[in-house]
């Protein structure tokens, strides 16, 4: 169902790809948007190690794009570097294929929320958080993006650095 990587050498393991989404602190959702037109969308979100989790509002293209067709691709960036001088550049992503669903249970929309608000704000008292959390819940919708596939890849640039270190 998903094509295979052209350039294997270059295939991040998926330990590494897990590591990116961990690290990562924001990615770029794509879903089928309105007209046929893909819609890309810049975001905030956690990865628990199965599933990656948004926020968003309870109503917008976002959420009716999603509602209209689930399967969407997101992808993390987790080094861009221009080389000038040999023409290219030094990178590192990854993309997750898979599903998205709206969390409606109420226990877990809030247990998501509580990932996302320690992933951005792990120092701010639980007392804090969880009244920044009330205070949005009305309007507050989770999404959570269940993986079908991960892949990540990086330039040949960091690939010979990582070999060479071996």
């Amino acid at each position: 169902m998903f094509r295979a990587m052209r350039r294997k050498k270059q295939q991040l393991s998926p330990g590494a790809c897990a590591e990116i989404l961990r690290r990562g602190t924001s990615g770029v959702l794509a879903v089928a948007g309105d007209g046929g037109y893909p819609y890309a969308v810049p975001l905030s979100y956690v990865y628990d190690g199965q599933t990656v989790y948004f926020h968003s509002a309870n109503t917008g293209h976002k959420v009716d794009a999603i509602v209209r067709e689930p399967r969407v691709s997101f992808c993390v960036i987790d080094r861009d570097e221009v080389l000038p001088e040999a023409f290219t550049t030094a990178y590192r992503s990854v993309i997750v294929f898979g599903r998205v669903r709206v969390l409606e249970k109420e226990e877990e929309k809030r247990a998501a929320v509580e990932k996302l608000a320690l992933r951005y704000a792990p120092n701010v008292p639980e007392a804090d958080r969880e009244a920044e959390i009330d205070r949005f819940w009305p309007g507050l919708c989770m999404l959570a993006l269940e993986p079908e596939q991960i892949t990540g890849k990086e330039g040949l640039e960091l690939t010979q650095l990582r070999g060479s270190a071996q």
